[in-house]
């Protein structure tokens, strides 16, 4: 996410911890100072992110402005990438979700369908696994959690199914640069 942050503009890592506490990101991942700084200072020394200066205002420490690497705008995408279609790491996919914008609408949709295909086929098997249970005379109590993975897969393809053709309408407004999405929109009406 702090690599998202730079796909936008320069900044320090003070306005980048404004910025995900502003949209609400803390619900996705935990945002400390202390861990922020160390994740900056790590991106940094991967070559991922790189300093382009420093100001201060008023009597406030020194601040750095970081940019992003072409290697860091890479590691976006591959991170988004390998992260959209599975379903292994529901936190991560939510993350992956959050930042989907910053690949192409098309290769968006196609990631998702194919998260789509694993969620069918989880979701049935999860269906056998309680139908089986059923037959078998399980008491429900041992199969709760069973039942709940069944209706969060549900819920989880019933947005996919939902989400998916409003995506690959061009109405829909996509990706990291709002006057581009009004353009792309424009140039399909």
């Amino acid at each position: 996410m702090v690599l998202a942050l730079l796909r936008e503009r320069d900044m320090h890592t003070y306005e980048m911890a404004r910025l995900l506490r502003q949209r609400r990101d803390d619900r996705l991942i935990s945002i400390t100072n202390g861990t922020l700084y160390h994740t900056v200072s790590r991106l940094n020394e991967q070559g991922l992110l790189a300093e382009v200066g420093t100001d201060r205002e008023g009597n406030r420490p020194e601040r750095t402005t970081y940019t992003l690497t072409s290697a860091g705008a890479d590691a976006v995408g591959d991170w988004v990438r390998r992260e959209l279609g599975r379903l292994d790491h529901p936190a991560r996919f939510r993350v992956a979700v959050a930042e989907a914008h910053n690949l192409d609408r098309a290769e968006v949709i196609a990631l998702l369908e194919q998260r789509r295909a694993l969620v069918q086929e989880d979701l049935a098997h999860h269906e056998e696994g309680i139908a089986s249970a059923a037959e078998r005379r399980i008491p429900e109590q041992y199969i709760l959690e069973i039942t709940r993975q069944r209706m969060l897969l549900q819920a989880d393809l019933d947005w996919l199914d939902q989400l998916l053709p409003r995506l690959g309408d061009p109405a829909f407004a996509w990706g990291a640069d709002p006057d581009h999405c009004l353009a792309e929109r424009k140039a399909h009406e």
